[in-house]
């Protein structure tokens, strides 16, 4: 590290991971960077893959979308946008934005509730920022036989823990 601004050194590697993430729109995790670039970094480890993961994160240049299937997954878009988690093949996607902002709207006007009144004389919370994930199947999946009940249980059920 450069000891009189915080900042990592250039790396080779890092700007192979960086520029991988930025460059797909699957949201990986590090499993899956690190078998894209193994074979044109021989000497590349996982372990360098979750560890400039991370780095970009807290730099704020790849976006952490949550663990979903497993693994915590990357986004190399940085500005908010929502995402669905396939709940049959654990495919993450950006959300359509005519679609998002329908089903945003949709749930801000399910939960408005008014603040400050006899029932509740708390002001409503302030916000700073919003993730949204949400959980369905993913348009591959939409085209095959419907997902089983008991799964969408358990899926709910993996939410929870």
């Amino acid at each position: 590290m450069d000891a009189g601004r915080g900042k990592k050194k250039h790396s080779v590697k890092r700007e192979a991971i960086l520029s991988l993430l930025q460059s797909t729109t699957i949201h990986p995790g590090a499993q899956w960077v690190y078998g894209r670039l193994r074979t044109a970094i021989p000497d590349l480890s996982l372990g360098t893959v979750y560890r400039n993961l991370s780095l970009f994160r807290e730099e704020g240049t790849a976006a952490s979308l949550g663990v979903v299937g497993g693994e915590e997954r990357f986004d190399g878009i940085t500005e908010p946008h929502p995402h669905v988690a396939c709940t049959r093949c654990g495919a993450l996607v950006d959300l359509e934005p005519r679609r998002a902002e329908a089903l945003i709207r949709s749930c801000e006007e399910t939960a408005e509730e008014p603040a400050g009144t006899a029932a509740d004389p708390s002001p409503g919370p302030a916000i700073d920022f919003r993730r949204t994930l949400f959980y369905g199947l993913c348009g591959n999946c939409r085209n095959v036989v419907p997902a089983a009940p008991a799964f969408r249980e358990n899926a709910s059920r993996r939410e929870e823990q």
